[in-house]
């Protein structure tokens, strides 16, 4: 269940009520997909992006899990066919070269505000000058080179990967990635079962007592660099914690799931969880948890990676490995 406030240019405190720990905020005068499908006609940088895309072949995938909070089933298995997935998520370097290179002006810049979360108080708010630059607002220290970029909409990293000949993967692409693995010794997250000590090592979760503390163990209290706590054996990272990653999924139910989402399929899916996922709370960063918001909301926990379609040259001139 998820209480999504639409009070725009207010502070806005949004609660969670269960997991799968969504965190969202929208603004009700925003027009939806305002980049739309036709942003690389738009944009145009003049330089590959750099960046690694791990191929992964045709395969049958589970999909949710009965165990789960109920928007996570009933799990059922589907045909997924092979893509490229980038091996990280994209970082601010990345995203300030394809601002140079096209001027790309951000949602959160142009309403002059995004979403920032408070520990210790546990609310969220609009925080005006808040951006991919400045992820806190302007009194907070800015993005850094190489943790994943933040505070972009599901507009912005649509535009971003389809300008480099890409798009964002579906929800279901994302969970055969991380089903493969989400630590560095294959471990994958579920429902019901606790994250062993070791396990929780190797992502960038919440750490102490949410939302009052952050002991900040795992050297972290916000983005950690990306990579930093090990690749996969799929040669994916940070497929568990860290940021939350937009899909291009509308956020609806599965087949066989009657649950009312009441307008919500306007929203979008975002898979991964973040530092802000509490083990004993949320649990974002089990891999079927499911997180959504409105396509012009920009947060400070929720980045993106891009995918593509297989096939030789699929890629050429747009990417440099």
């Amino acid at each position: 269940m998820n209480l999504t406030s639409t009070l725009r240019g207010a502070l806005i405190s949004v609660l969670l009520a269960m997991a799968p720990g969504i965190w969202s905020v929208s603004r009700a005068q925003a027009a939806y997909g305002t980049t739309g499908t036709d942003a690389k006609a738009r944009l145009s940088p003049q330089s590959p992006r750099r960046a690694n895309m791990i191929a992964l072949p045709d395969a049958t995938a589970l999909i949710g899990d009965d165990l789960a909070p109920p928007d996570e089933g009933p799990q059922f298995e589907l045909d997924v066919p092979a893509f490229l997935l980038d091996e990280t998520p994209v970082t601010v370097s990345q995203f300030r070269i394809f601002v140079e290179e096209t001027g790309y002006e951000t949602d959160a810049e142009k309403f002059g505000d995004a979403g920032v979360f408070t520990s210790g108080r546990g609310i969220w708010s609009l925080v005006k000058g808040a951006n991919w630059r400045l992820p806190g607002g302007s009194e907070h220290e800015p993005s850094k080179d190489n943790h994943p970029v933040t505070q972009v909409s599901w507009n912005d990293a649509n535009a971003f990967c389809q300008a480099y000949g890409a798009r964002l993967p579906t929800e279901f692409e994302w969970e055969r990635a991380a089903r493969l693995g989400q630590t560095p010794d294959g471990t994958v997250f579920f429902a019901r079962t606790r994250a062993s000590f070791e396990a929780r090592r190797h992502i960038n979760v919440w750490e102490g007592i949410f939302p009052v503390m952050n002991t900040g163990e795992d050297g972290y209290l916000e983005t950690s660099p990306v990579g930093h706590f090990g690749v996969a054996p799929s040669g994916f990272s940070d497929l568990a914690g860290n940021v939350w990653e937009w899909t291009s999924s509308p956020y609806i139910p599965y087949a066989g799931n009657h649950e009312r989402t009441d307008g919500l399929d306007m929203e979008r899916v975002q898979r991964g969880g973040s530092f802000l996922c509490d083990q004993n709370f949320c649990q974002g960063f089990r891999v079927t948890a499911r997180s959504h918001a409105t396509a012009e909301t920009a947060l400070m926990h929720v980045g993106f990676r891009c995918a593509a379609e297989t096939g030789p040259g699929s890629m050429k001139g747009h990417v440099l490995d």
